[in-house]
C-alpha cells in the first residue's frame, strides 16, 4: 500500500514543479535594471562611514537650523545636563527628590562602608565614595534614577586583583594608592570611550556573559563573608570556591557562635526586608532601611553588652572630616604599573557596563533616553576626580538606583541629597560607628548581592539560544572555580568565537518558490509551501562577504551543486543564482569568489540578484566588461531573474528543436537524392 502512496507524492512533486516552470515561462514580469549607485567620492564614503561608527545617534542634530545663542545654551546643556533641567526646577520636585536622596542615604551609607571593606580598603573610603562622585554625577549625568557609588563586583574586582601582588594587610598604605590609582585609569578610560564615542566596545559583554559573571561574582562575595559571618580572622586570600571552603572548615576552632547567631539574625531580617519589597513595591522603604536600621541595632547590642570582648570584632574607630586629597598618592611609575593599568582596565568596563545597563533599564521604565556616550564621560569624570579625592571605582548601583526610582526620584538631584546627607554622617556622625560589628556589614553585603543571581534571566537564556547558555556557564563556572578575571575572560572569549563562527561560517540557504508567486523562501523553512525551480539553483548569502568566508562560500555553493546533480548523469541546472540582498558588504577577497565560481560552474550561467550599493560599485570596477556584469547575469529579483531566464531557456530549446528539424530534412532530402541517383 505504501508504494503508490509515495509514487502519487512523487507525481504531485513533479506536477507541482512543472507547473512552476509553466508559469514563470507565462509570466508578463517587466524586468528592472541593476544600476551603480550615485556618485560618491573616497572622503564622502569615509565621512559617512565614520558618521555611522562614531555618531550613530546624530547627536548634532539639534543644533541644526539654531541661532547661535542657542546653539550655546544647548552646547552647555549637553555637557552639563544640570542646566536642562536645573531652570525649571520645583519646589514639587525637590519634595520627591529629598525623599528620595534620604531613602537611598540610608542604603548608602551601610552599603559604602561594607564595599569598602569587600575591596580591602578603610570603611571611610567606602563613605568618602558615596559624597564626591554623586555631586558629580548629578551635575554630568543624563540619567533621572540612578544612583552612583561603590558597587560589589567592582570592589571585589579591585580588591582581588590587587591582592594578588599587594597585602591590604602588610601593606595597608600601598594597597590604597593602588585602588586610587587604578581608580583613575578605570576613569581615563571610562571617559576616553564616550569622548572618542566608542561605547560599543562594551558592548561585546553579552548579556549572557553579565547574567553568568555576576551570578558567579555574587556567589564569590557570599562565600567571602563567611568571614565575618563566622567570626574567622584567618582566612584565605583567593577567590574561588575550593579555597573558600577548604578555608572555612579548616578554621572551624576560630568561629564564633556569639557572631554566628548575630549573623544569622540580622541576615535573615535583611532577607526577610527584601522579600517584602520585592512582594510589594509600594513597600520600598522596607528594604532601603533596613541595612541602616540593623547597623544602628547591632552597634546599640555590642555597645550595651560590651560584645566585642566577647568574639564579636568590630571596625573601630573611623577619621571624622570630609575626603582629604589623595593626588599625592596616585601611582605613575614603578613596578605596579601594569597591575594598576590591567585592574583600571577590568573594574572601568566592568563598572561602565553596570552603570550604563542600571541607567538604560529605568530610562525604559519612564520612557525617557540616556546617552550611553555621556553617561560614559560622566562616570569617568567622576572616577579621575574621586581618584584624587580619596575615592574609589564608583558606578551606578542597581540596588540603589531601584530604590530611588521606587522612592520617587523626579531628577538627578536625589543623588545630590544623598551626598548632602553621607557628607552630614562624615561630619558629625562617625564615631557612631565605632562599635558596627564586622558581621552586619557581611550580612548586609550578602543581601545586597544576591539580587544579582538573575535566576529567570538565564531560564530565558536557555529557552530562546543554548550558545548564549554555554557562554552563561562557562562565565559562572570559571568565576566560582578559577577566579573573577578568568571567568570574565573565558566568557568573552567564547563570545568572541561565537562571532567569529558568525563570520567565517555564514549562513546560506536553497530558496524555492511558493507557487502561484514570485516569491522565494528557504526550502527548509517553508518545506510544505515551496517548491525548486527546474533548471534553477538559488541560494541566499545572508551575511557580509570578506577574506574570512570566501573559501567557504565558494565550497558550500559547488557542494549545493553536487548535491542537486547527485545520481544525474547530466546536470539539471542551467544557471545558479545567488541572492545578495542580505550582503552588505564585501572585500577584495570576496570578490574573486564570483570569478572563481564563474570558472567553476563551466557552462552553467552565474546569476546575481539584488548587489547593494557598495557591492556593486566594488562589482563594477572589478569585473567591469566582464561576462559576471551582462545585464543578463543581473538582475533586482529573484522572480525577475527566474521569469527572464526561464523564457530564455524556452527560446534556445526552441531554436535547438528548429535546428534539429532542419538537419533532419536536410538529411533526409540528401538520402532521398542518394536513393535516386542509385535507382537510375
Amino acid at each position: 500500500m505504501e508504494t503508490p502512496t509515495n509514487e502519487n507524492n512523487s507525481n504531485n512533486g513533479t506536477n507541482s514543479t512543472s507547473h512552476n516552470m509553466h508559469h514563470f515561462m507565462e509570466m508578463g514580469m517587466d524586468v528592472h535594471k541593476v544600476v551603480l549607485p550615485p556618485y560618491r567620492s573616497t572622503f564622502q564614503k569615509l565621512k559617512a562611514k565614520l558618521k555611522e561608527i562614531l555618531f550613530p545617534d546624530d547627536p548634532l542634530h539639534q543644533f541644526k537650523g539654531q541661532t547661535s545663542k542657542t546653539k550655546w545654551i544647548l552646547g552647555a546643556q549637553y555637557v552639563f545636563p544640570i542646566l536642562e533641567w536645573g531652570p525649571s526646577y520645583s519646589f514639587k520636585l525637590f519634595k520627591s527628590d529629598i525623599v528620595a536622596g534620604l531613602t537611598i542615604a540610608s542604603l548608602a551609607i551601610p552599603q559604602g562602608i561594607s564595599y569598602a571593606k569587600l575591596a580591602n580598603l578603610p570603611p571611610i573610603v567606602g563613605l568618602y565614595s558615596s559624597f564626591v562622585p554623586p555631586l558629580l554625577y548629578a551635575v554630568l549625568g543624563s540619567s533621572r534614577d540612578l544612583a552612583v557609588g561603590p558597587v560589589s563586583i567592582a570592589s571585589l574586582i579591585m580588591g582581588s586583583m590587587i591582592m594578588e601582588e599587594v597585602s591590604p594587610t602588610k601593606e595597608p598604605v600601598l594597597f590604597l594608592q593602588l585602588a586610587f590609582t587604578s581608580t583613575f585609569f578605570a576613569g581615563i578610560l571610562q571617559a576616553s570611550l564616550g569622548f572618542l564615542r566608542l561605547g560599543f566596545i562594551i558592548d561585546f559583554l553579552s548579556k549572557a556573559t553579565l547574567v553568568g559573571f555576576m551570578a558567579g561574582a555574587a556567589v564569590i562575595v557570599s562565600l567571602q563573608q563567611l568571614k565575618s559571618l563566622l567570626g574567622i580572622t584567618n582566612f584565605t586570600k583567593k577567590m574561588a570556591l575550593v579555597p573558600v571552603l577548604t578555608s572555612v572548615f579548616k578554621e572551624r576552632k576560630e568561629w564564633s557562635w556569639q557572631t554566628i547567631l548575630m549573623g544569622c539574625c540580622f541576615l535573615v531580617l535583611l532577607l526577610l526586608s527584601r522579600h517584602i519589597s520585592m512582594k510589594k513595591p509600594k513597600l520600598f522603604w522596607v528594604s532601603a532601611g533596613a541595612p541602616l536600621v540593623s547597623v544602628i541595632l547591632s552597634t546599640l547590642i555590642v555597645f550595651a553588652v560590651k560584645a566585642n570582648n566577647h568574639g564579636i570584632s568590630v571596625i573601630g574607630e573611623l577619621q571624622k572630616g570630609l575626603n582629604p586629597p589623595s593626588w599625592n598618592m596616585l601611582q605613575f611609575k614603578g613596578t605596579y604599573l601594569g597591575l594598576v593599568i590591567k585592574t583600571g582596565i577590568i573594574t572601568g568596563i566592568i563598572s561602565l557596563t553596570e552603570g550604563i545597563a542600571v541607567g538604560r533599564t529605568f530610562a525604559a521604565i519612564k520612557d525617557y533616553r540616556v546617552d550611553g556616550n555621556k553617561e560614559m564621560i560622566a562616570i569617568g569624570i567622576m572616577n579621575i576626580v574621586g581618584s584624587t579625592t580619596s575615592c574609589y571605582i564608583t558606578t551606578g548601583s542597581f540596588s540603589r538606583s531601584a530604590v530611588n526610582h521606587n522612592a520617587g526620584a523626579k531628577t538627578a538631584m536625589s543623588n545630590i541629597v544623598m551626598s548632602v546627607t553621607v557628607m552630614v554622617t562624615l561630619l558629625f556622625l562617625m564615631p557612631l560607628f565605632q562599635y558596627t560589628p564586622n558581621v552586619i556589614l557581611g550580612a548586609i553585603i550578602v543581601t545586597a548581592v544576591v539580587g544579582l543571581i538573575d535566576v529567570p534571566a538565564a531560564y530565558h537564556i536557555w529557552k530562546v539560544d543554548k550558545y548564549d547558555f554555554l557562554v552563561l556557564v562557562c562565565a559562572f563556572l570559571g568565576v566560582i572555580f578559577i577566579s573573577v578575571q578568568e571567568g570574565l575572560a573565558i566568557a568573552v572569549g567564547i563570545s568572541v568565537f561565537k562571532i567569529m563562527l558568525q563570520v567565517t561560517r555564514p549562513r546560506t540557504v536553497v530558496l524555492g518558490n511558493i507557487p502561484g508567486t514570485d516569491i522565494f523562501r528557504d526550502l527548509q523553512h517553508y518545506k510544505d509551501s515551496t517548491a525548486t525551480v527546474p533548471g534553477f539553483l538559488i541560494i541566499s548569502i545572508e551575511a557580509a562577504i570578506n577574506f574570512a568566508n570566501t573559501t567557504y562560500l565558494n565550497e558550500r555553493i559547488l557542494r549545493w551543486i553536487e548535491e542537486e546533480d547527485d545520481g544525474e548523469k547530466r546536470s539539471s541546472i542551467r544557471y545558479v543564482i545567488i541572492d545578495m540582498t542580505a550582503v552588505s558588504t564585501i572585500d577584495t577577497t570576496g570578490i574573486t569568489l564570483f570569478r572563481d565560481l564563474r570558472k567553476s560552474l563551466k557552462k552553467r550561467g552565474l546569476v546575481l540578484v539584488n548587489p547593494l550599493s557598495e557591492v556593486m560599485e566594488k562589482l563594477k570596477k572589478a569585473y567591469e566588461g566582464e561576462e559576471i556584469m551582462r545585464p543578463d547575469a543581473l538582475y533586482l529579483t529573484v522572480g525577475e531573474a527566474v521569469a527572464s531566464l526561464s523564457i530564455s531557456m524556452k527560446n534556445q530549446a526552441s531554436n535547438i528543436y528548429n535546428e534539429g528539424w532542419q538537419k533532419q530534412q536536410q538529411q533526409h532530402e540528401k538520402k532521398n537524392v542518394n536513393e535516386s541517383s542509385q535507382s537510375e
